[in-house]
């Protein structure tokens, strides 16, 4: 058997591909387009424009719908964690849970509302996003910490503080210096007035979102360890 074949790796193994294939592929297809410039564009830049923004689109709100699923799987995994061991805080697991439910939704708005169309849903979406999935993480390393040694490794606990501390640390400057700009325009110069908060807040932005890529890869050799299934009850009625 193939290691991404144990138990649930394929989730995570699969978020992790397919969300960095998405933000690469949209910014290669924008950047072979010129749509966008070379140096640091918006994520969001990178799927504004047909046909990059439908690629984007698409593949953004699978994304989305695979990092629910991994979540729900990491989710259940903590409840029987808890159930053999009382290691972990059931409350909050569930807080969790639903901060990365929301963080989920938000990416769905970023896929669907382009910020050259719908600027005001779209920017909401993202705010959901990055607030939620920082949220999401440190409360999961919180939890990681608490289940040890049954669910992660103290090396995987310590990577997971890393990437977490890493998004909540450059999540502000991703938000509080793209306010000033308030602009959605996809060419900029160097002379260009706030062409520096422009920048500062681009490269927060990628190192967020890269950041959250790396923390699901954390995930794996702990999806390694359990299988997830469905059951299905008849109800009769008289």
């Amino acid at each position: 058997m193939f290691w991404f074949m144990q138990g649930m790796c394929f989730l995570p193994t699969f978020l992790v591909i397919w969300s960095s294939s998405t933000f690469i592929i949209s910014y290669i297809i924008a950047l072979f387009r010129r749509d966008v410039d070379v140096i640091l564009p918006y994520i969001s830049d990178t799927g504004a424009t047909p046909p990059e923004s439908c690629v984007f689109g698409f593949m953004s709100t699978i994304t989305a719908f695979a990092a629910f699923a991994t979540m729900y799987a990491e989710y259940k995994f903590v409840e029987r964690v808890h159930e053999r061991t009382g290691a972990v805080s059931p409350c909050l697991n569930k807080v969790a849970f639903a901060f990365g439910f929301v963080s989920c939704v938000g990416m769905c708005l970023v896929a669907t509302f382009q910020e050259t169309t719908v600027m005001p849903v779209h920017d909401f979406g993202a705010l959901l996003f990055f607030l939620s999935g920082v949220i999401y993480a440190v409360i999961q390393s919180v939890i990681s910490y608490q289940g040890l040694p049954y669910g992660c490794s103290m090396t995987i606990f310590r990577f997971r503080v890393f990437f977490a501390g890493l998004a909540a640390l450059v999540v502000l400057p991703t938000i509080f210096c793209a306010i000033p700009v308030g602009t959605s325009k996809l060419h900029w110069d160097t002379n260009d007035k706030d062409y520096s908060l422009h920048i500062v807040s681009v490269a927060c932005e990628w190192i967020t979102t890269f950041s959250f890529v790396f923390f699901f890869l954390t995930y794996i050799r702990e999806f390694q360890q359990f299988t997830l299934k469905l059951t299905v009850n008849l109800m009769e009625y008289s």
